[in-house]
């Protein structure tokens, strides 16, 4: 069995292309106008809501298709079936917007904690319960990292360098200080950090000390090391 291995678009980049996409006045109109009507719009329509061309609506429309905030099919309107093709339709995506520089990703930490709710046994303090489905939730992705990509033995350096894909994609902003240490510039959790350091910290070391265990990286480890404006962990030889 093959693994698609291709690069995909972090989320913050494809923010800030939807961003830029809505940027022009009549294809923000239409992409609102669809959003509206709560039922699939033809070209007609959106060009109608905003007075354009039809050719011009259609040129904006695949636009939007292309930044996945619109999804497109051929549909005739209200489900009645005619003779000859049927017009195309549009309707808008599950996709929510949102772009936070630098990264911010409090719904990976909403999630985390809300799952730690509902799994928290008998007896296991809610603290515990969080570093447990913190650090489960890192080793998982490790895990599906190394399955998709079959690195083989992964050293110190080399396993930076794979771990570094990841830490962009999920805010970290990583930063190579040495060949072995990997310093991450950016808390994709705060300001919540600065407000229950010990819990969120924890949580944020449990969760990439899990993604060290799932990739199988040797002779490095997350350790926690806070700094000013930056995150509280950096990875770093186990030696060091």
């Amino acid at each position: 069995m093959t693994s698609d291995t291709t690069p995909q678009p972090a989320a913050g980049d494809s923010a800030i292309e939807s961003v830029s996409v809505l940027g022009e006045d009549s294809r923000r109109q239409m992409y609102a106008f669809i959003r509206r009507q709560r039922r699939p719009v033809t070209r007609d329509e959106a060009a109608a809501s905003v007075g354009i061309s039809r050719k011009l609506a259609a040129f904006h429309l695949d636009k939007l298709v292309d930044a996945g905030l619109l999804r497109a099919r051929y549909e005739s309107p209200g489900g009645i079936r005619k003779v000859g093709r049927q017009p195309k339709v549009y309707e808008p995506t599950d996709s929510h917007i949102h772009v936070s520089i630098p990264d911010r990703r409090h719904e990976l930490l909403a999630d985390l904690l809300l799952e730690a709710v509902l799994t928290e046994d008998d007896g296991e303090s809610a603290a515990h319960a969080a570093m447990r489905t913190a650090c489960r939730r890192g080793r998982e992705l490790g895990e599906s990292e190394r399955e998709q990509t079959r690195p083989g033995r992964l050293g110190a350096e080399r396993g930076l360098s794979v771990c570094e894909r990841m830490l962009e994609q999920h805010g970290f902003e990583p930063v190579r200080e040495t060949p072995t240490r990997l310093r991450l510039r950016n808390c994709p959790f705060h300001p919540l950090a600065a407000k229950a350091p010990e819990l969120v910290c924890g949580m944020n070391h449990a969760f990439l000390a899990g993604y060290l265990e799932g990739l199988e990286v040797s002779g490095v480890a997350a350790k926690l090391a806070p700094r000013p404006g930056e995150c509280c962990v950096q990875l770093s030889p186990t030696e060091g």
